[in-house]
């Protein structure tokens, strides 16, 4: 099969879908890769090394999408990427559908098969493709929050760890997850009063224990979220509900309670956002305020760190693209009702119900729409 890179072309997006070593591994197992040019600079990985790894280069997208089988990309498909997707293609990305109306009709039009990494699940009801930026995000909440605190960047001028003499800033996080795990982990790292807030009783007890006192866990309801707000310096939106929309769990009334200058970071901004006065941000441009209250909505967050993140994320991604392209992708899906559950669109129809209901769509399940 010829699998397809093309650069991303998102703002400030630096990574890349697949590292000089994943194209090796394809290549050893008799695939062709169809690079395009420069597309792993952002990763300190020129071309030579794609060369050397076995695959081919391409001057522009357009040479990509045209050629390709099978797209492997890591951010969703910007408009002029939609348009060249064709009948039959494989799309294989993050999509972020249930809060993209426009990407999914496009993607739909397109008679694409688009499966994404947020709805792949494990055996162990995890998100394995998922968790890597998670993991990135959760920990990247805390320096953005950090810097937006800074006096020059809009905050309050508190610095999260403290000084001997002075308090610590207060860090709330709404969402023991992935992210919210990482983010607390960083939080009290830095020595900061951190607060994590969830509802689920298993991972309530679960972070309970790991933390031991080091941060206070509490069940998540909205009196509790106003309560914790009132004080916070840094508050984490880190709340997932796999596939649909995030839902919106501070509202602007509750703006109101909280100190001037503090910062909301909202990591669960690709899926919509986690709070009512968030709205998509770029790396140029991450922040704005909002009733004196500052919020970072970063909707790539992971981009910045492009090695890590690009490394991270194709050593989890590259057993499902062998997969794919070793089998084809129906027959691939077919065979891992894990992989098959990534499908969102199929042949014009949305295969994922969190998006469908989400979008109010009808849904042909994955399966079934498989089998026909």
């Amino acid at each position: 099969m010829l699998i397809g890179v093309p650069k991303e072309t998102k703002n400030h997006e630096y990574r890349v879908g697949l590292t000089p070593e994943s194209v090796g591994d394809l290549t050893a197992h008799g695939h062709r890769v169809l690079v395009e040019h420069d597309a792993g600079a952002g990763i300190g990985a020129g071309d030579e090394l794609y060369l050397n790894a076995g695959a081919e280069l391409a001057a522009t997208a357009n040479d990509v999408f045209e050629r390709a089988d099978l797209i492997v990309k890591v951010k969703e498909p910007q408009a002029a990427e939609r348009r060249l997707l064709r009948s039959g293609q494989v799309l294989f990305t993050y999509l972020h559908l249930a809060a993209d109306r426009e990407q999914t009709d496009d993607l739909m039009r397109s008679g694409a098969t688009c499966i994404a990494y947020e709805t792949v699940t494990d055996d162990r009801g995890g998100l394995p493709l998922l968790k890597p930026m998670s993991q990135v995000a959760g920990r990247m909440a805390v320096h953005a929050g950090a810097s937006a605190l800074e006096k020059a960047h809009g905050g309050s001028g508190i610095l999260l760890g403290g000084v001997p003499g002075v308090s610590p800033g207060k860090v709330v996080i709404i969402g023991g997850g992935v992210a919210g795990f990482n983010a607390a982990q960083m939080a009290v790292g830095l020595q900061a009063n951190v607060v994590i807030l969830d509802r689920d009783p298993n991972a309530i007890e679960r972070l309970a224990n790991h933390f031991e006192g080091r941060a206070r866990i509490r069940c998540s309801t909205a009196q509790a979220i106003r309560d914790e707000l009132r004080d916070a310096d840094l508050v984490i939106g880190a709340v997932l509900i796999p596939g649909a929309a995030a839902p919106k769990l501070v509202s602007r009334a509750n703006l109101r309670d909280m100190r001037p200058g503090s910062v909301l970071v909202d990591v669960a901004i690709d899926q919509g956002g986690c709070f009512e006065t968030s709205r998509p941000t770029t790396h140029a441009e991450p922040t704005y305020v909002v009733d004196g209250i500052v919020h970072y909505c970063v909707t790539n967050m992971p981009g910045a760190l492009a090695r890590t993140s690009t490394y991270a994320l194709t050593s989890a991604t590259l057993p499902h693209v062998l997969a794919l392209a070793g089998k084809g992708a129906e027959a691939a899906m077919r065979d891992d009702p894990h992989l098959c559950r990534g499908l969102n669109v199929y042949k014009g129809h949305v295969t994922c119900d969190p998006v469908a209901r989400a979008l109010g769509y009808p849904c042909v399940g994955a399966g079934h729409a498989l089998a026909a």
